[in-house]
């Protein structure tokens, strides 16, 4: 086993900053294709809510999630790009689901 400073391990914030930037790449390159992969999506976006929000991240992650929710799910063609916000928003919201655990969970075990 390597150690994690010269080694092949991956830490678990360089897991969950990859699975974010595929997620939001795989977003944008499955408006353009006809492949169906909406559970890929889904499963980065479960990984950045599990490894990539930390405690001081929640509150401004959440609002933004809330806001790029209602704005994907409002069905309006913004930037003309209605496919690649609808892509971003299925990839945002199993994160903001798991954050949004994670802070109840948090606030109620004080």
């Amino acid at each position: 086993m390597a150690n994690k400073k010269g080694g092949n391990m991956v830490s678990k914030d360089q897991l969950g900053a990859w699975s974010f930037i595929l997620g939001l790449a795989l977003a944008i390159i499955l408006a353009f294709v006809a492949v169906d992969l909406t559970w890929l999506l889904i499963l980065a976006g479960v990984i950045v809510g599990l490894l990539n929000v930390q405690d001081k991240e929640v509150t401004q992650f959440l609002v933004a999630a809330i806001a790029l929710i209602l704005v994907g799910s409002a069905g309006i063609n913004v930037l003309g790009i209605p496919l690649i916000l609808q892509n971003i928003v299925v990839f945002v919201a199993p994160a903001a689901a798991i954050v949004s655990i994670k802070a109840i969970y948090t606030v109620g075990r004080k």
